[in-house]
């Protein structure tokens, strides 16, 4: 399984990224480390995940994070996650 960004959530998370670097730089990259360890487990731990509360899709699920959802999308067809923004809580 590989795990995909939408041209959405880059740029929602960069953004948010930028926000949160002006404000504590150290601190904006352990969130974005961790961050970074949830997706990259991602496919490990999918059955942890919710089903998705802005979509009424099985198939997408939420990650929660330090007041942050990103929703994520399984393509069980072609073997993708595919990440599809970056929302507050």
């Amino acid at each position: 399984m590989r795990i995909l960004c939408t041209e959405t959530f880059e740029k929602q998370f960069k953004v948010l990224f930028d926000e949160y670097a002006k404000e504590d730089f150290t601190a904006t990259k352990n969130y974005k480390m961790y961050l970074d360890t949830i997706i990259l487990n991602m496919p490990t731990k999918v059955q942890k995940f919710k089903k998705s509360i802005y979509f009424d899709d099985e198939n997408i699920k939420d990650i929660e994070h330090r007041g942050h959802v990103i929703p994520f999308y399984i393509d069980k067809e072609k073997g993708n996650y595919i990440l599809l923004g970056v929302a507050k809580k």
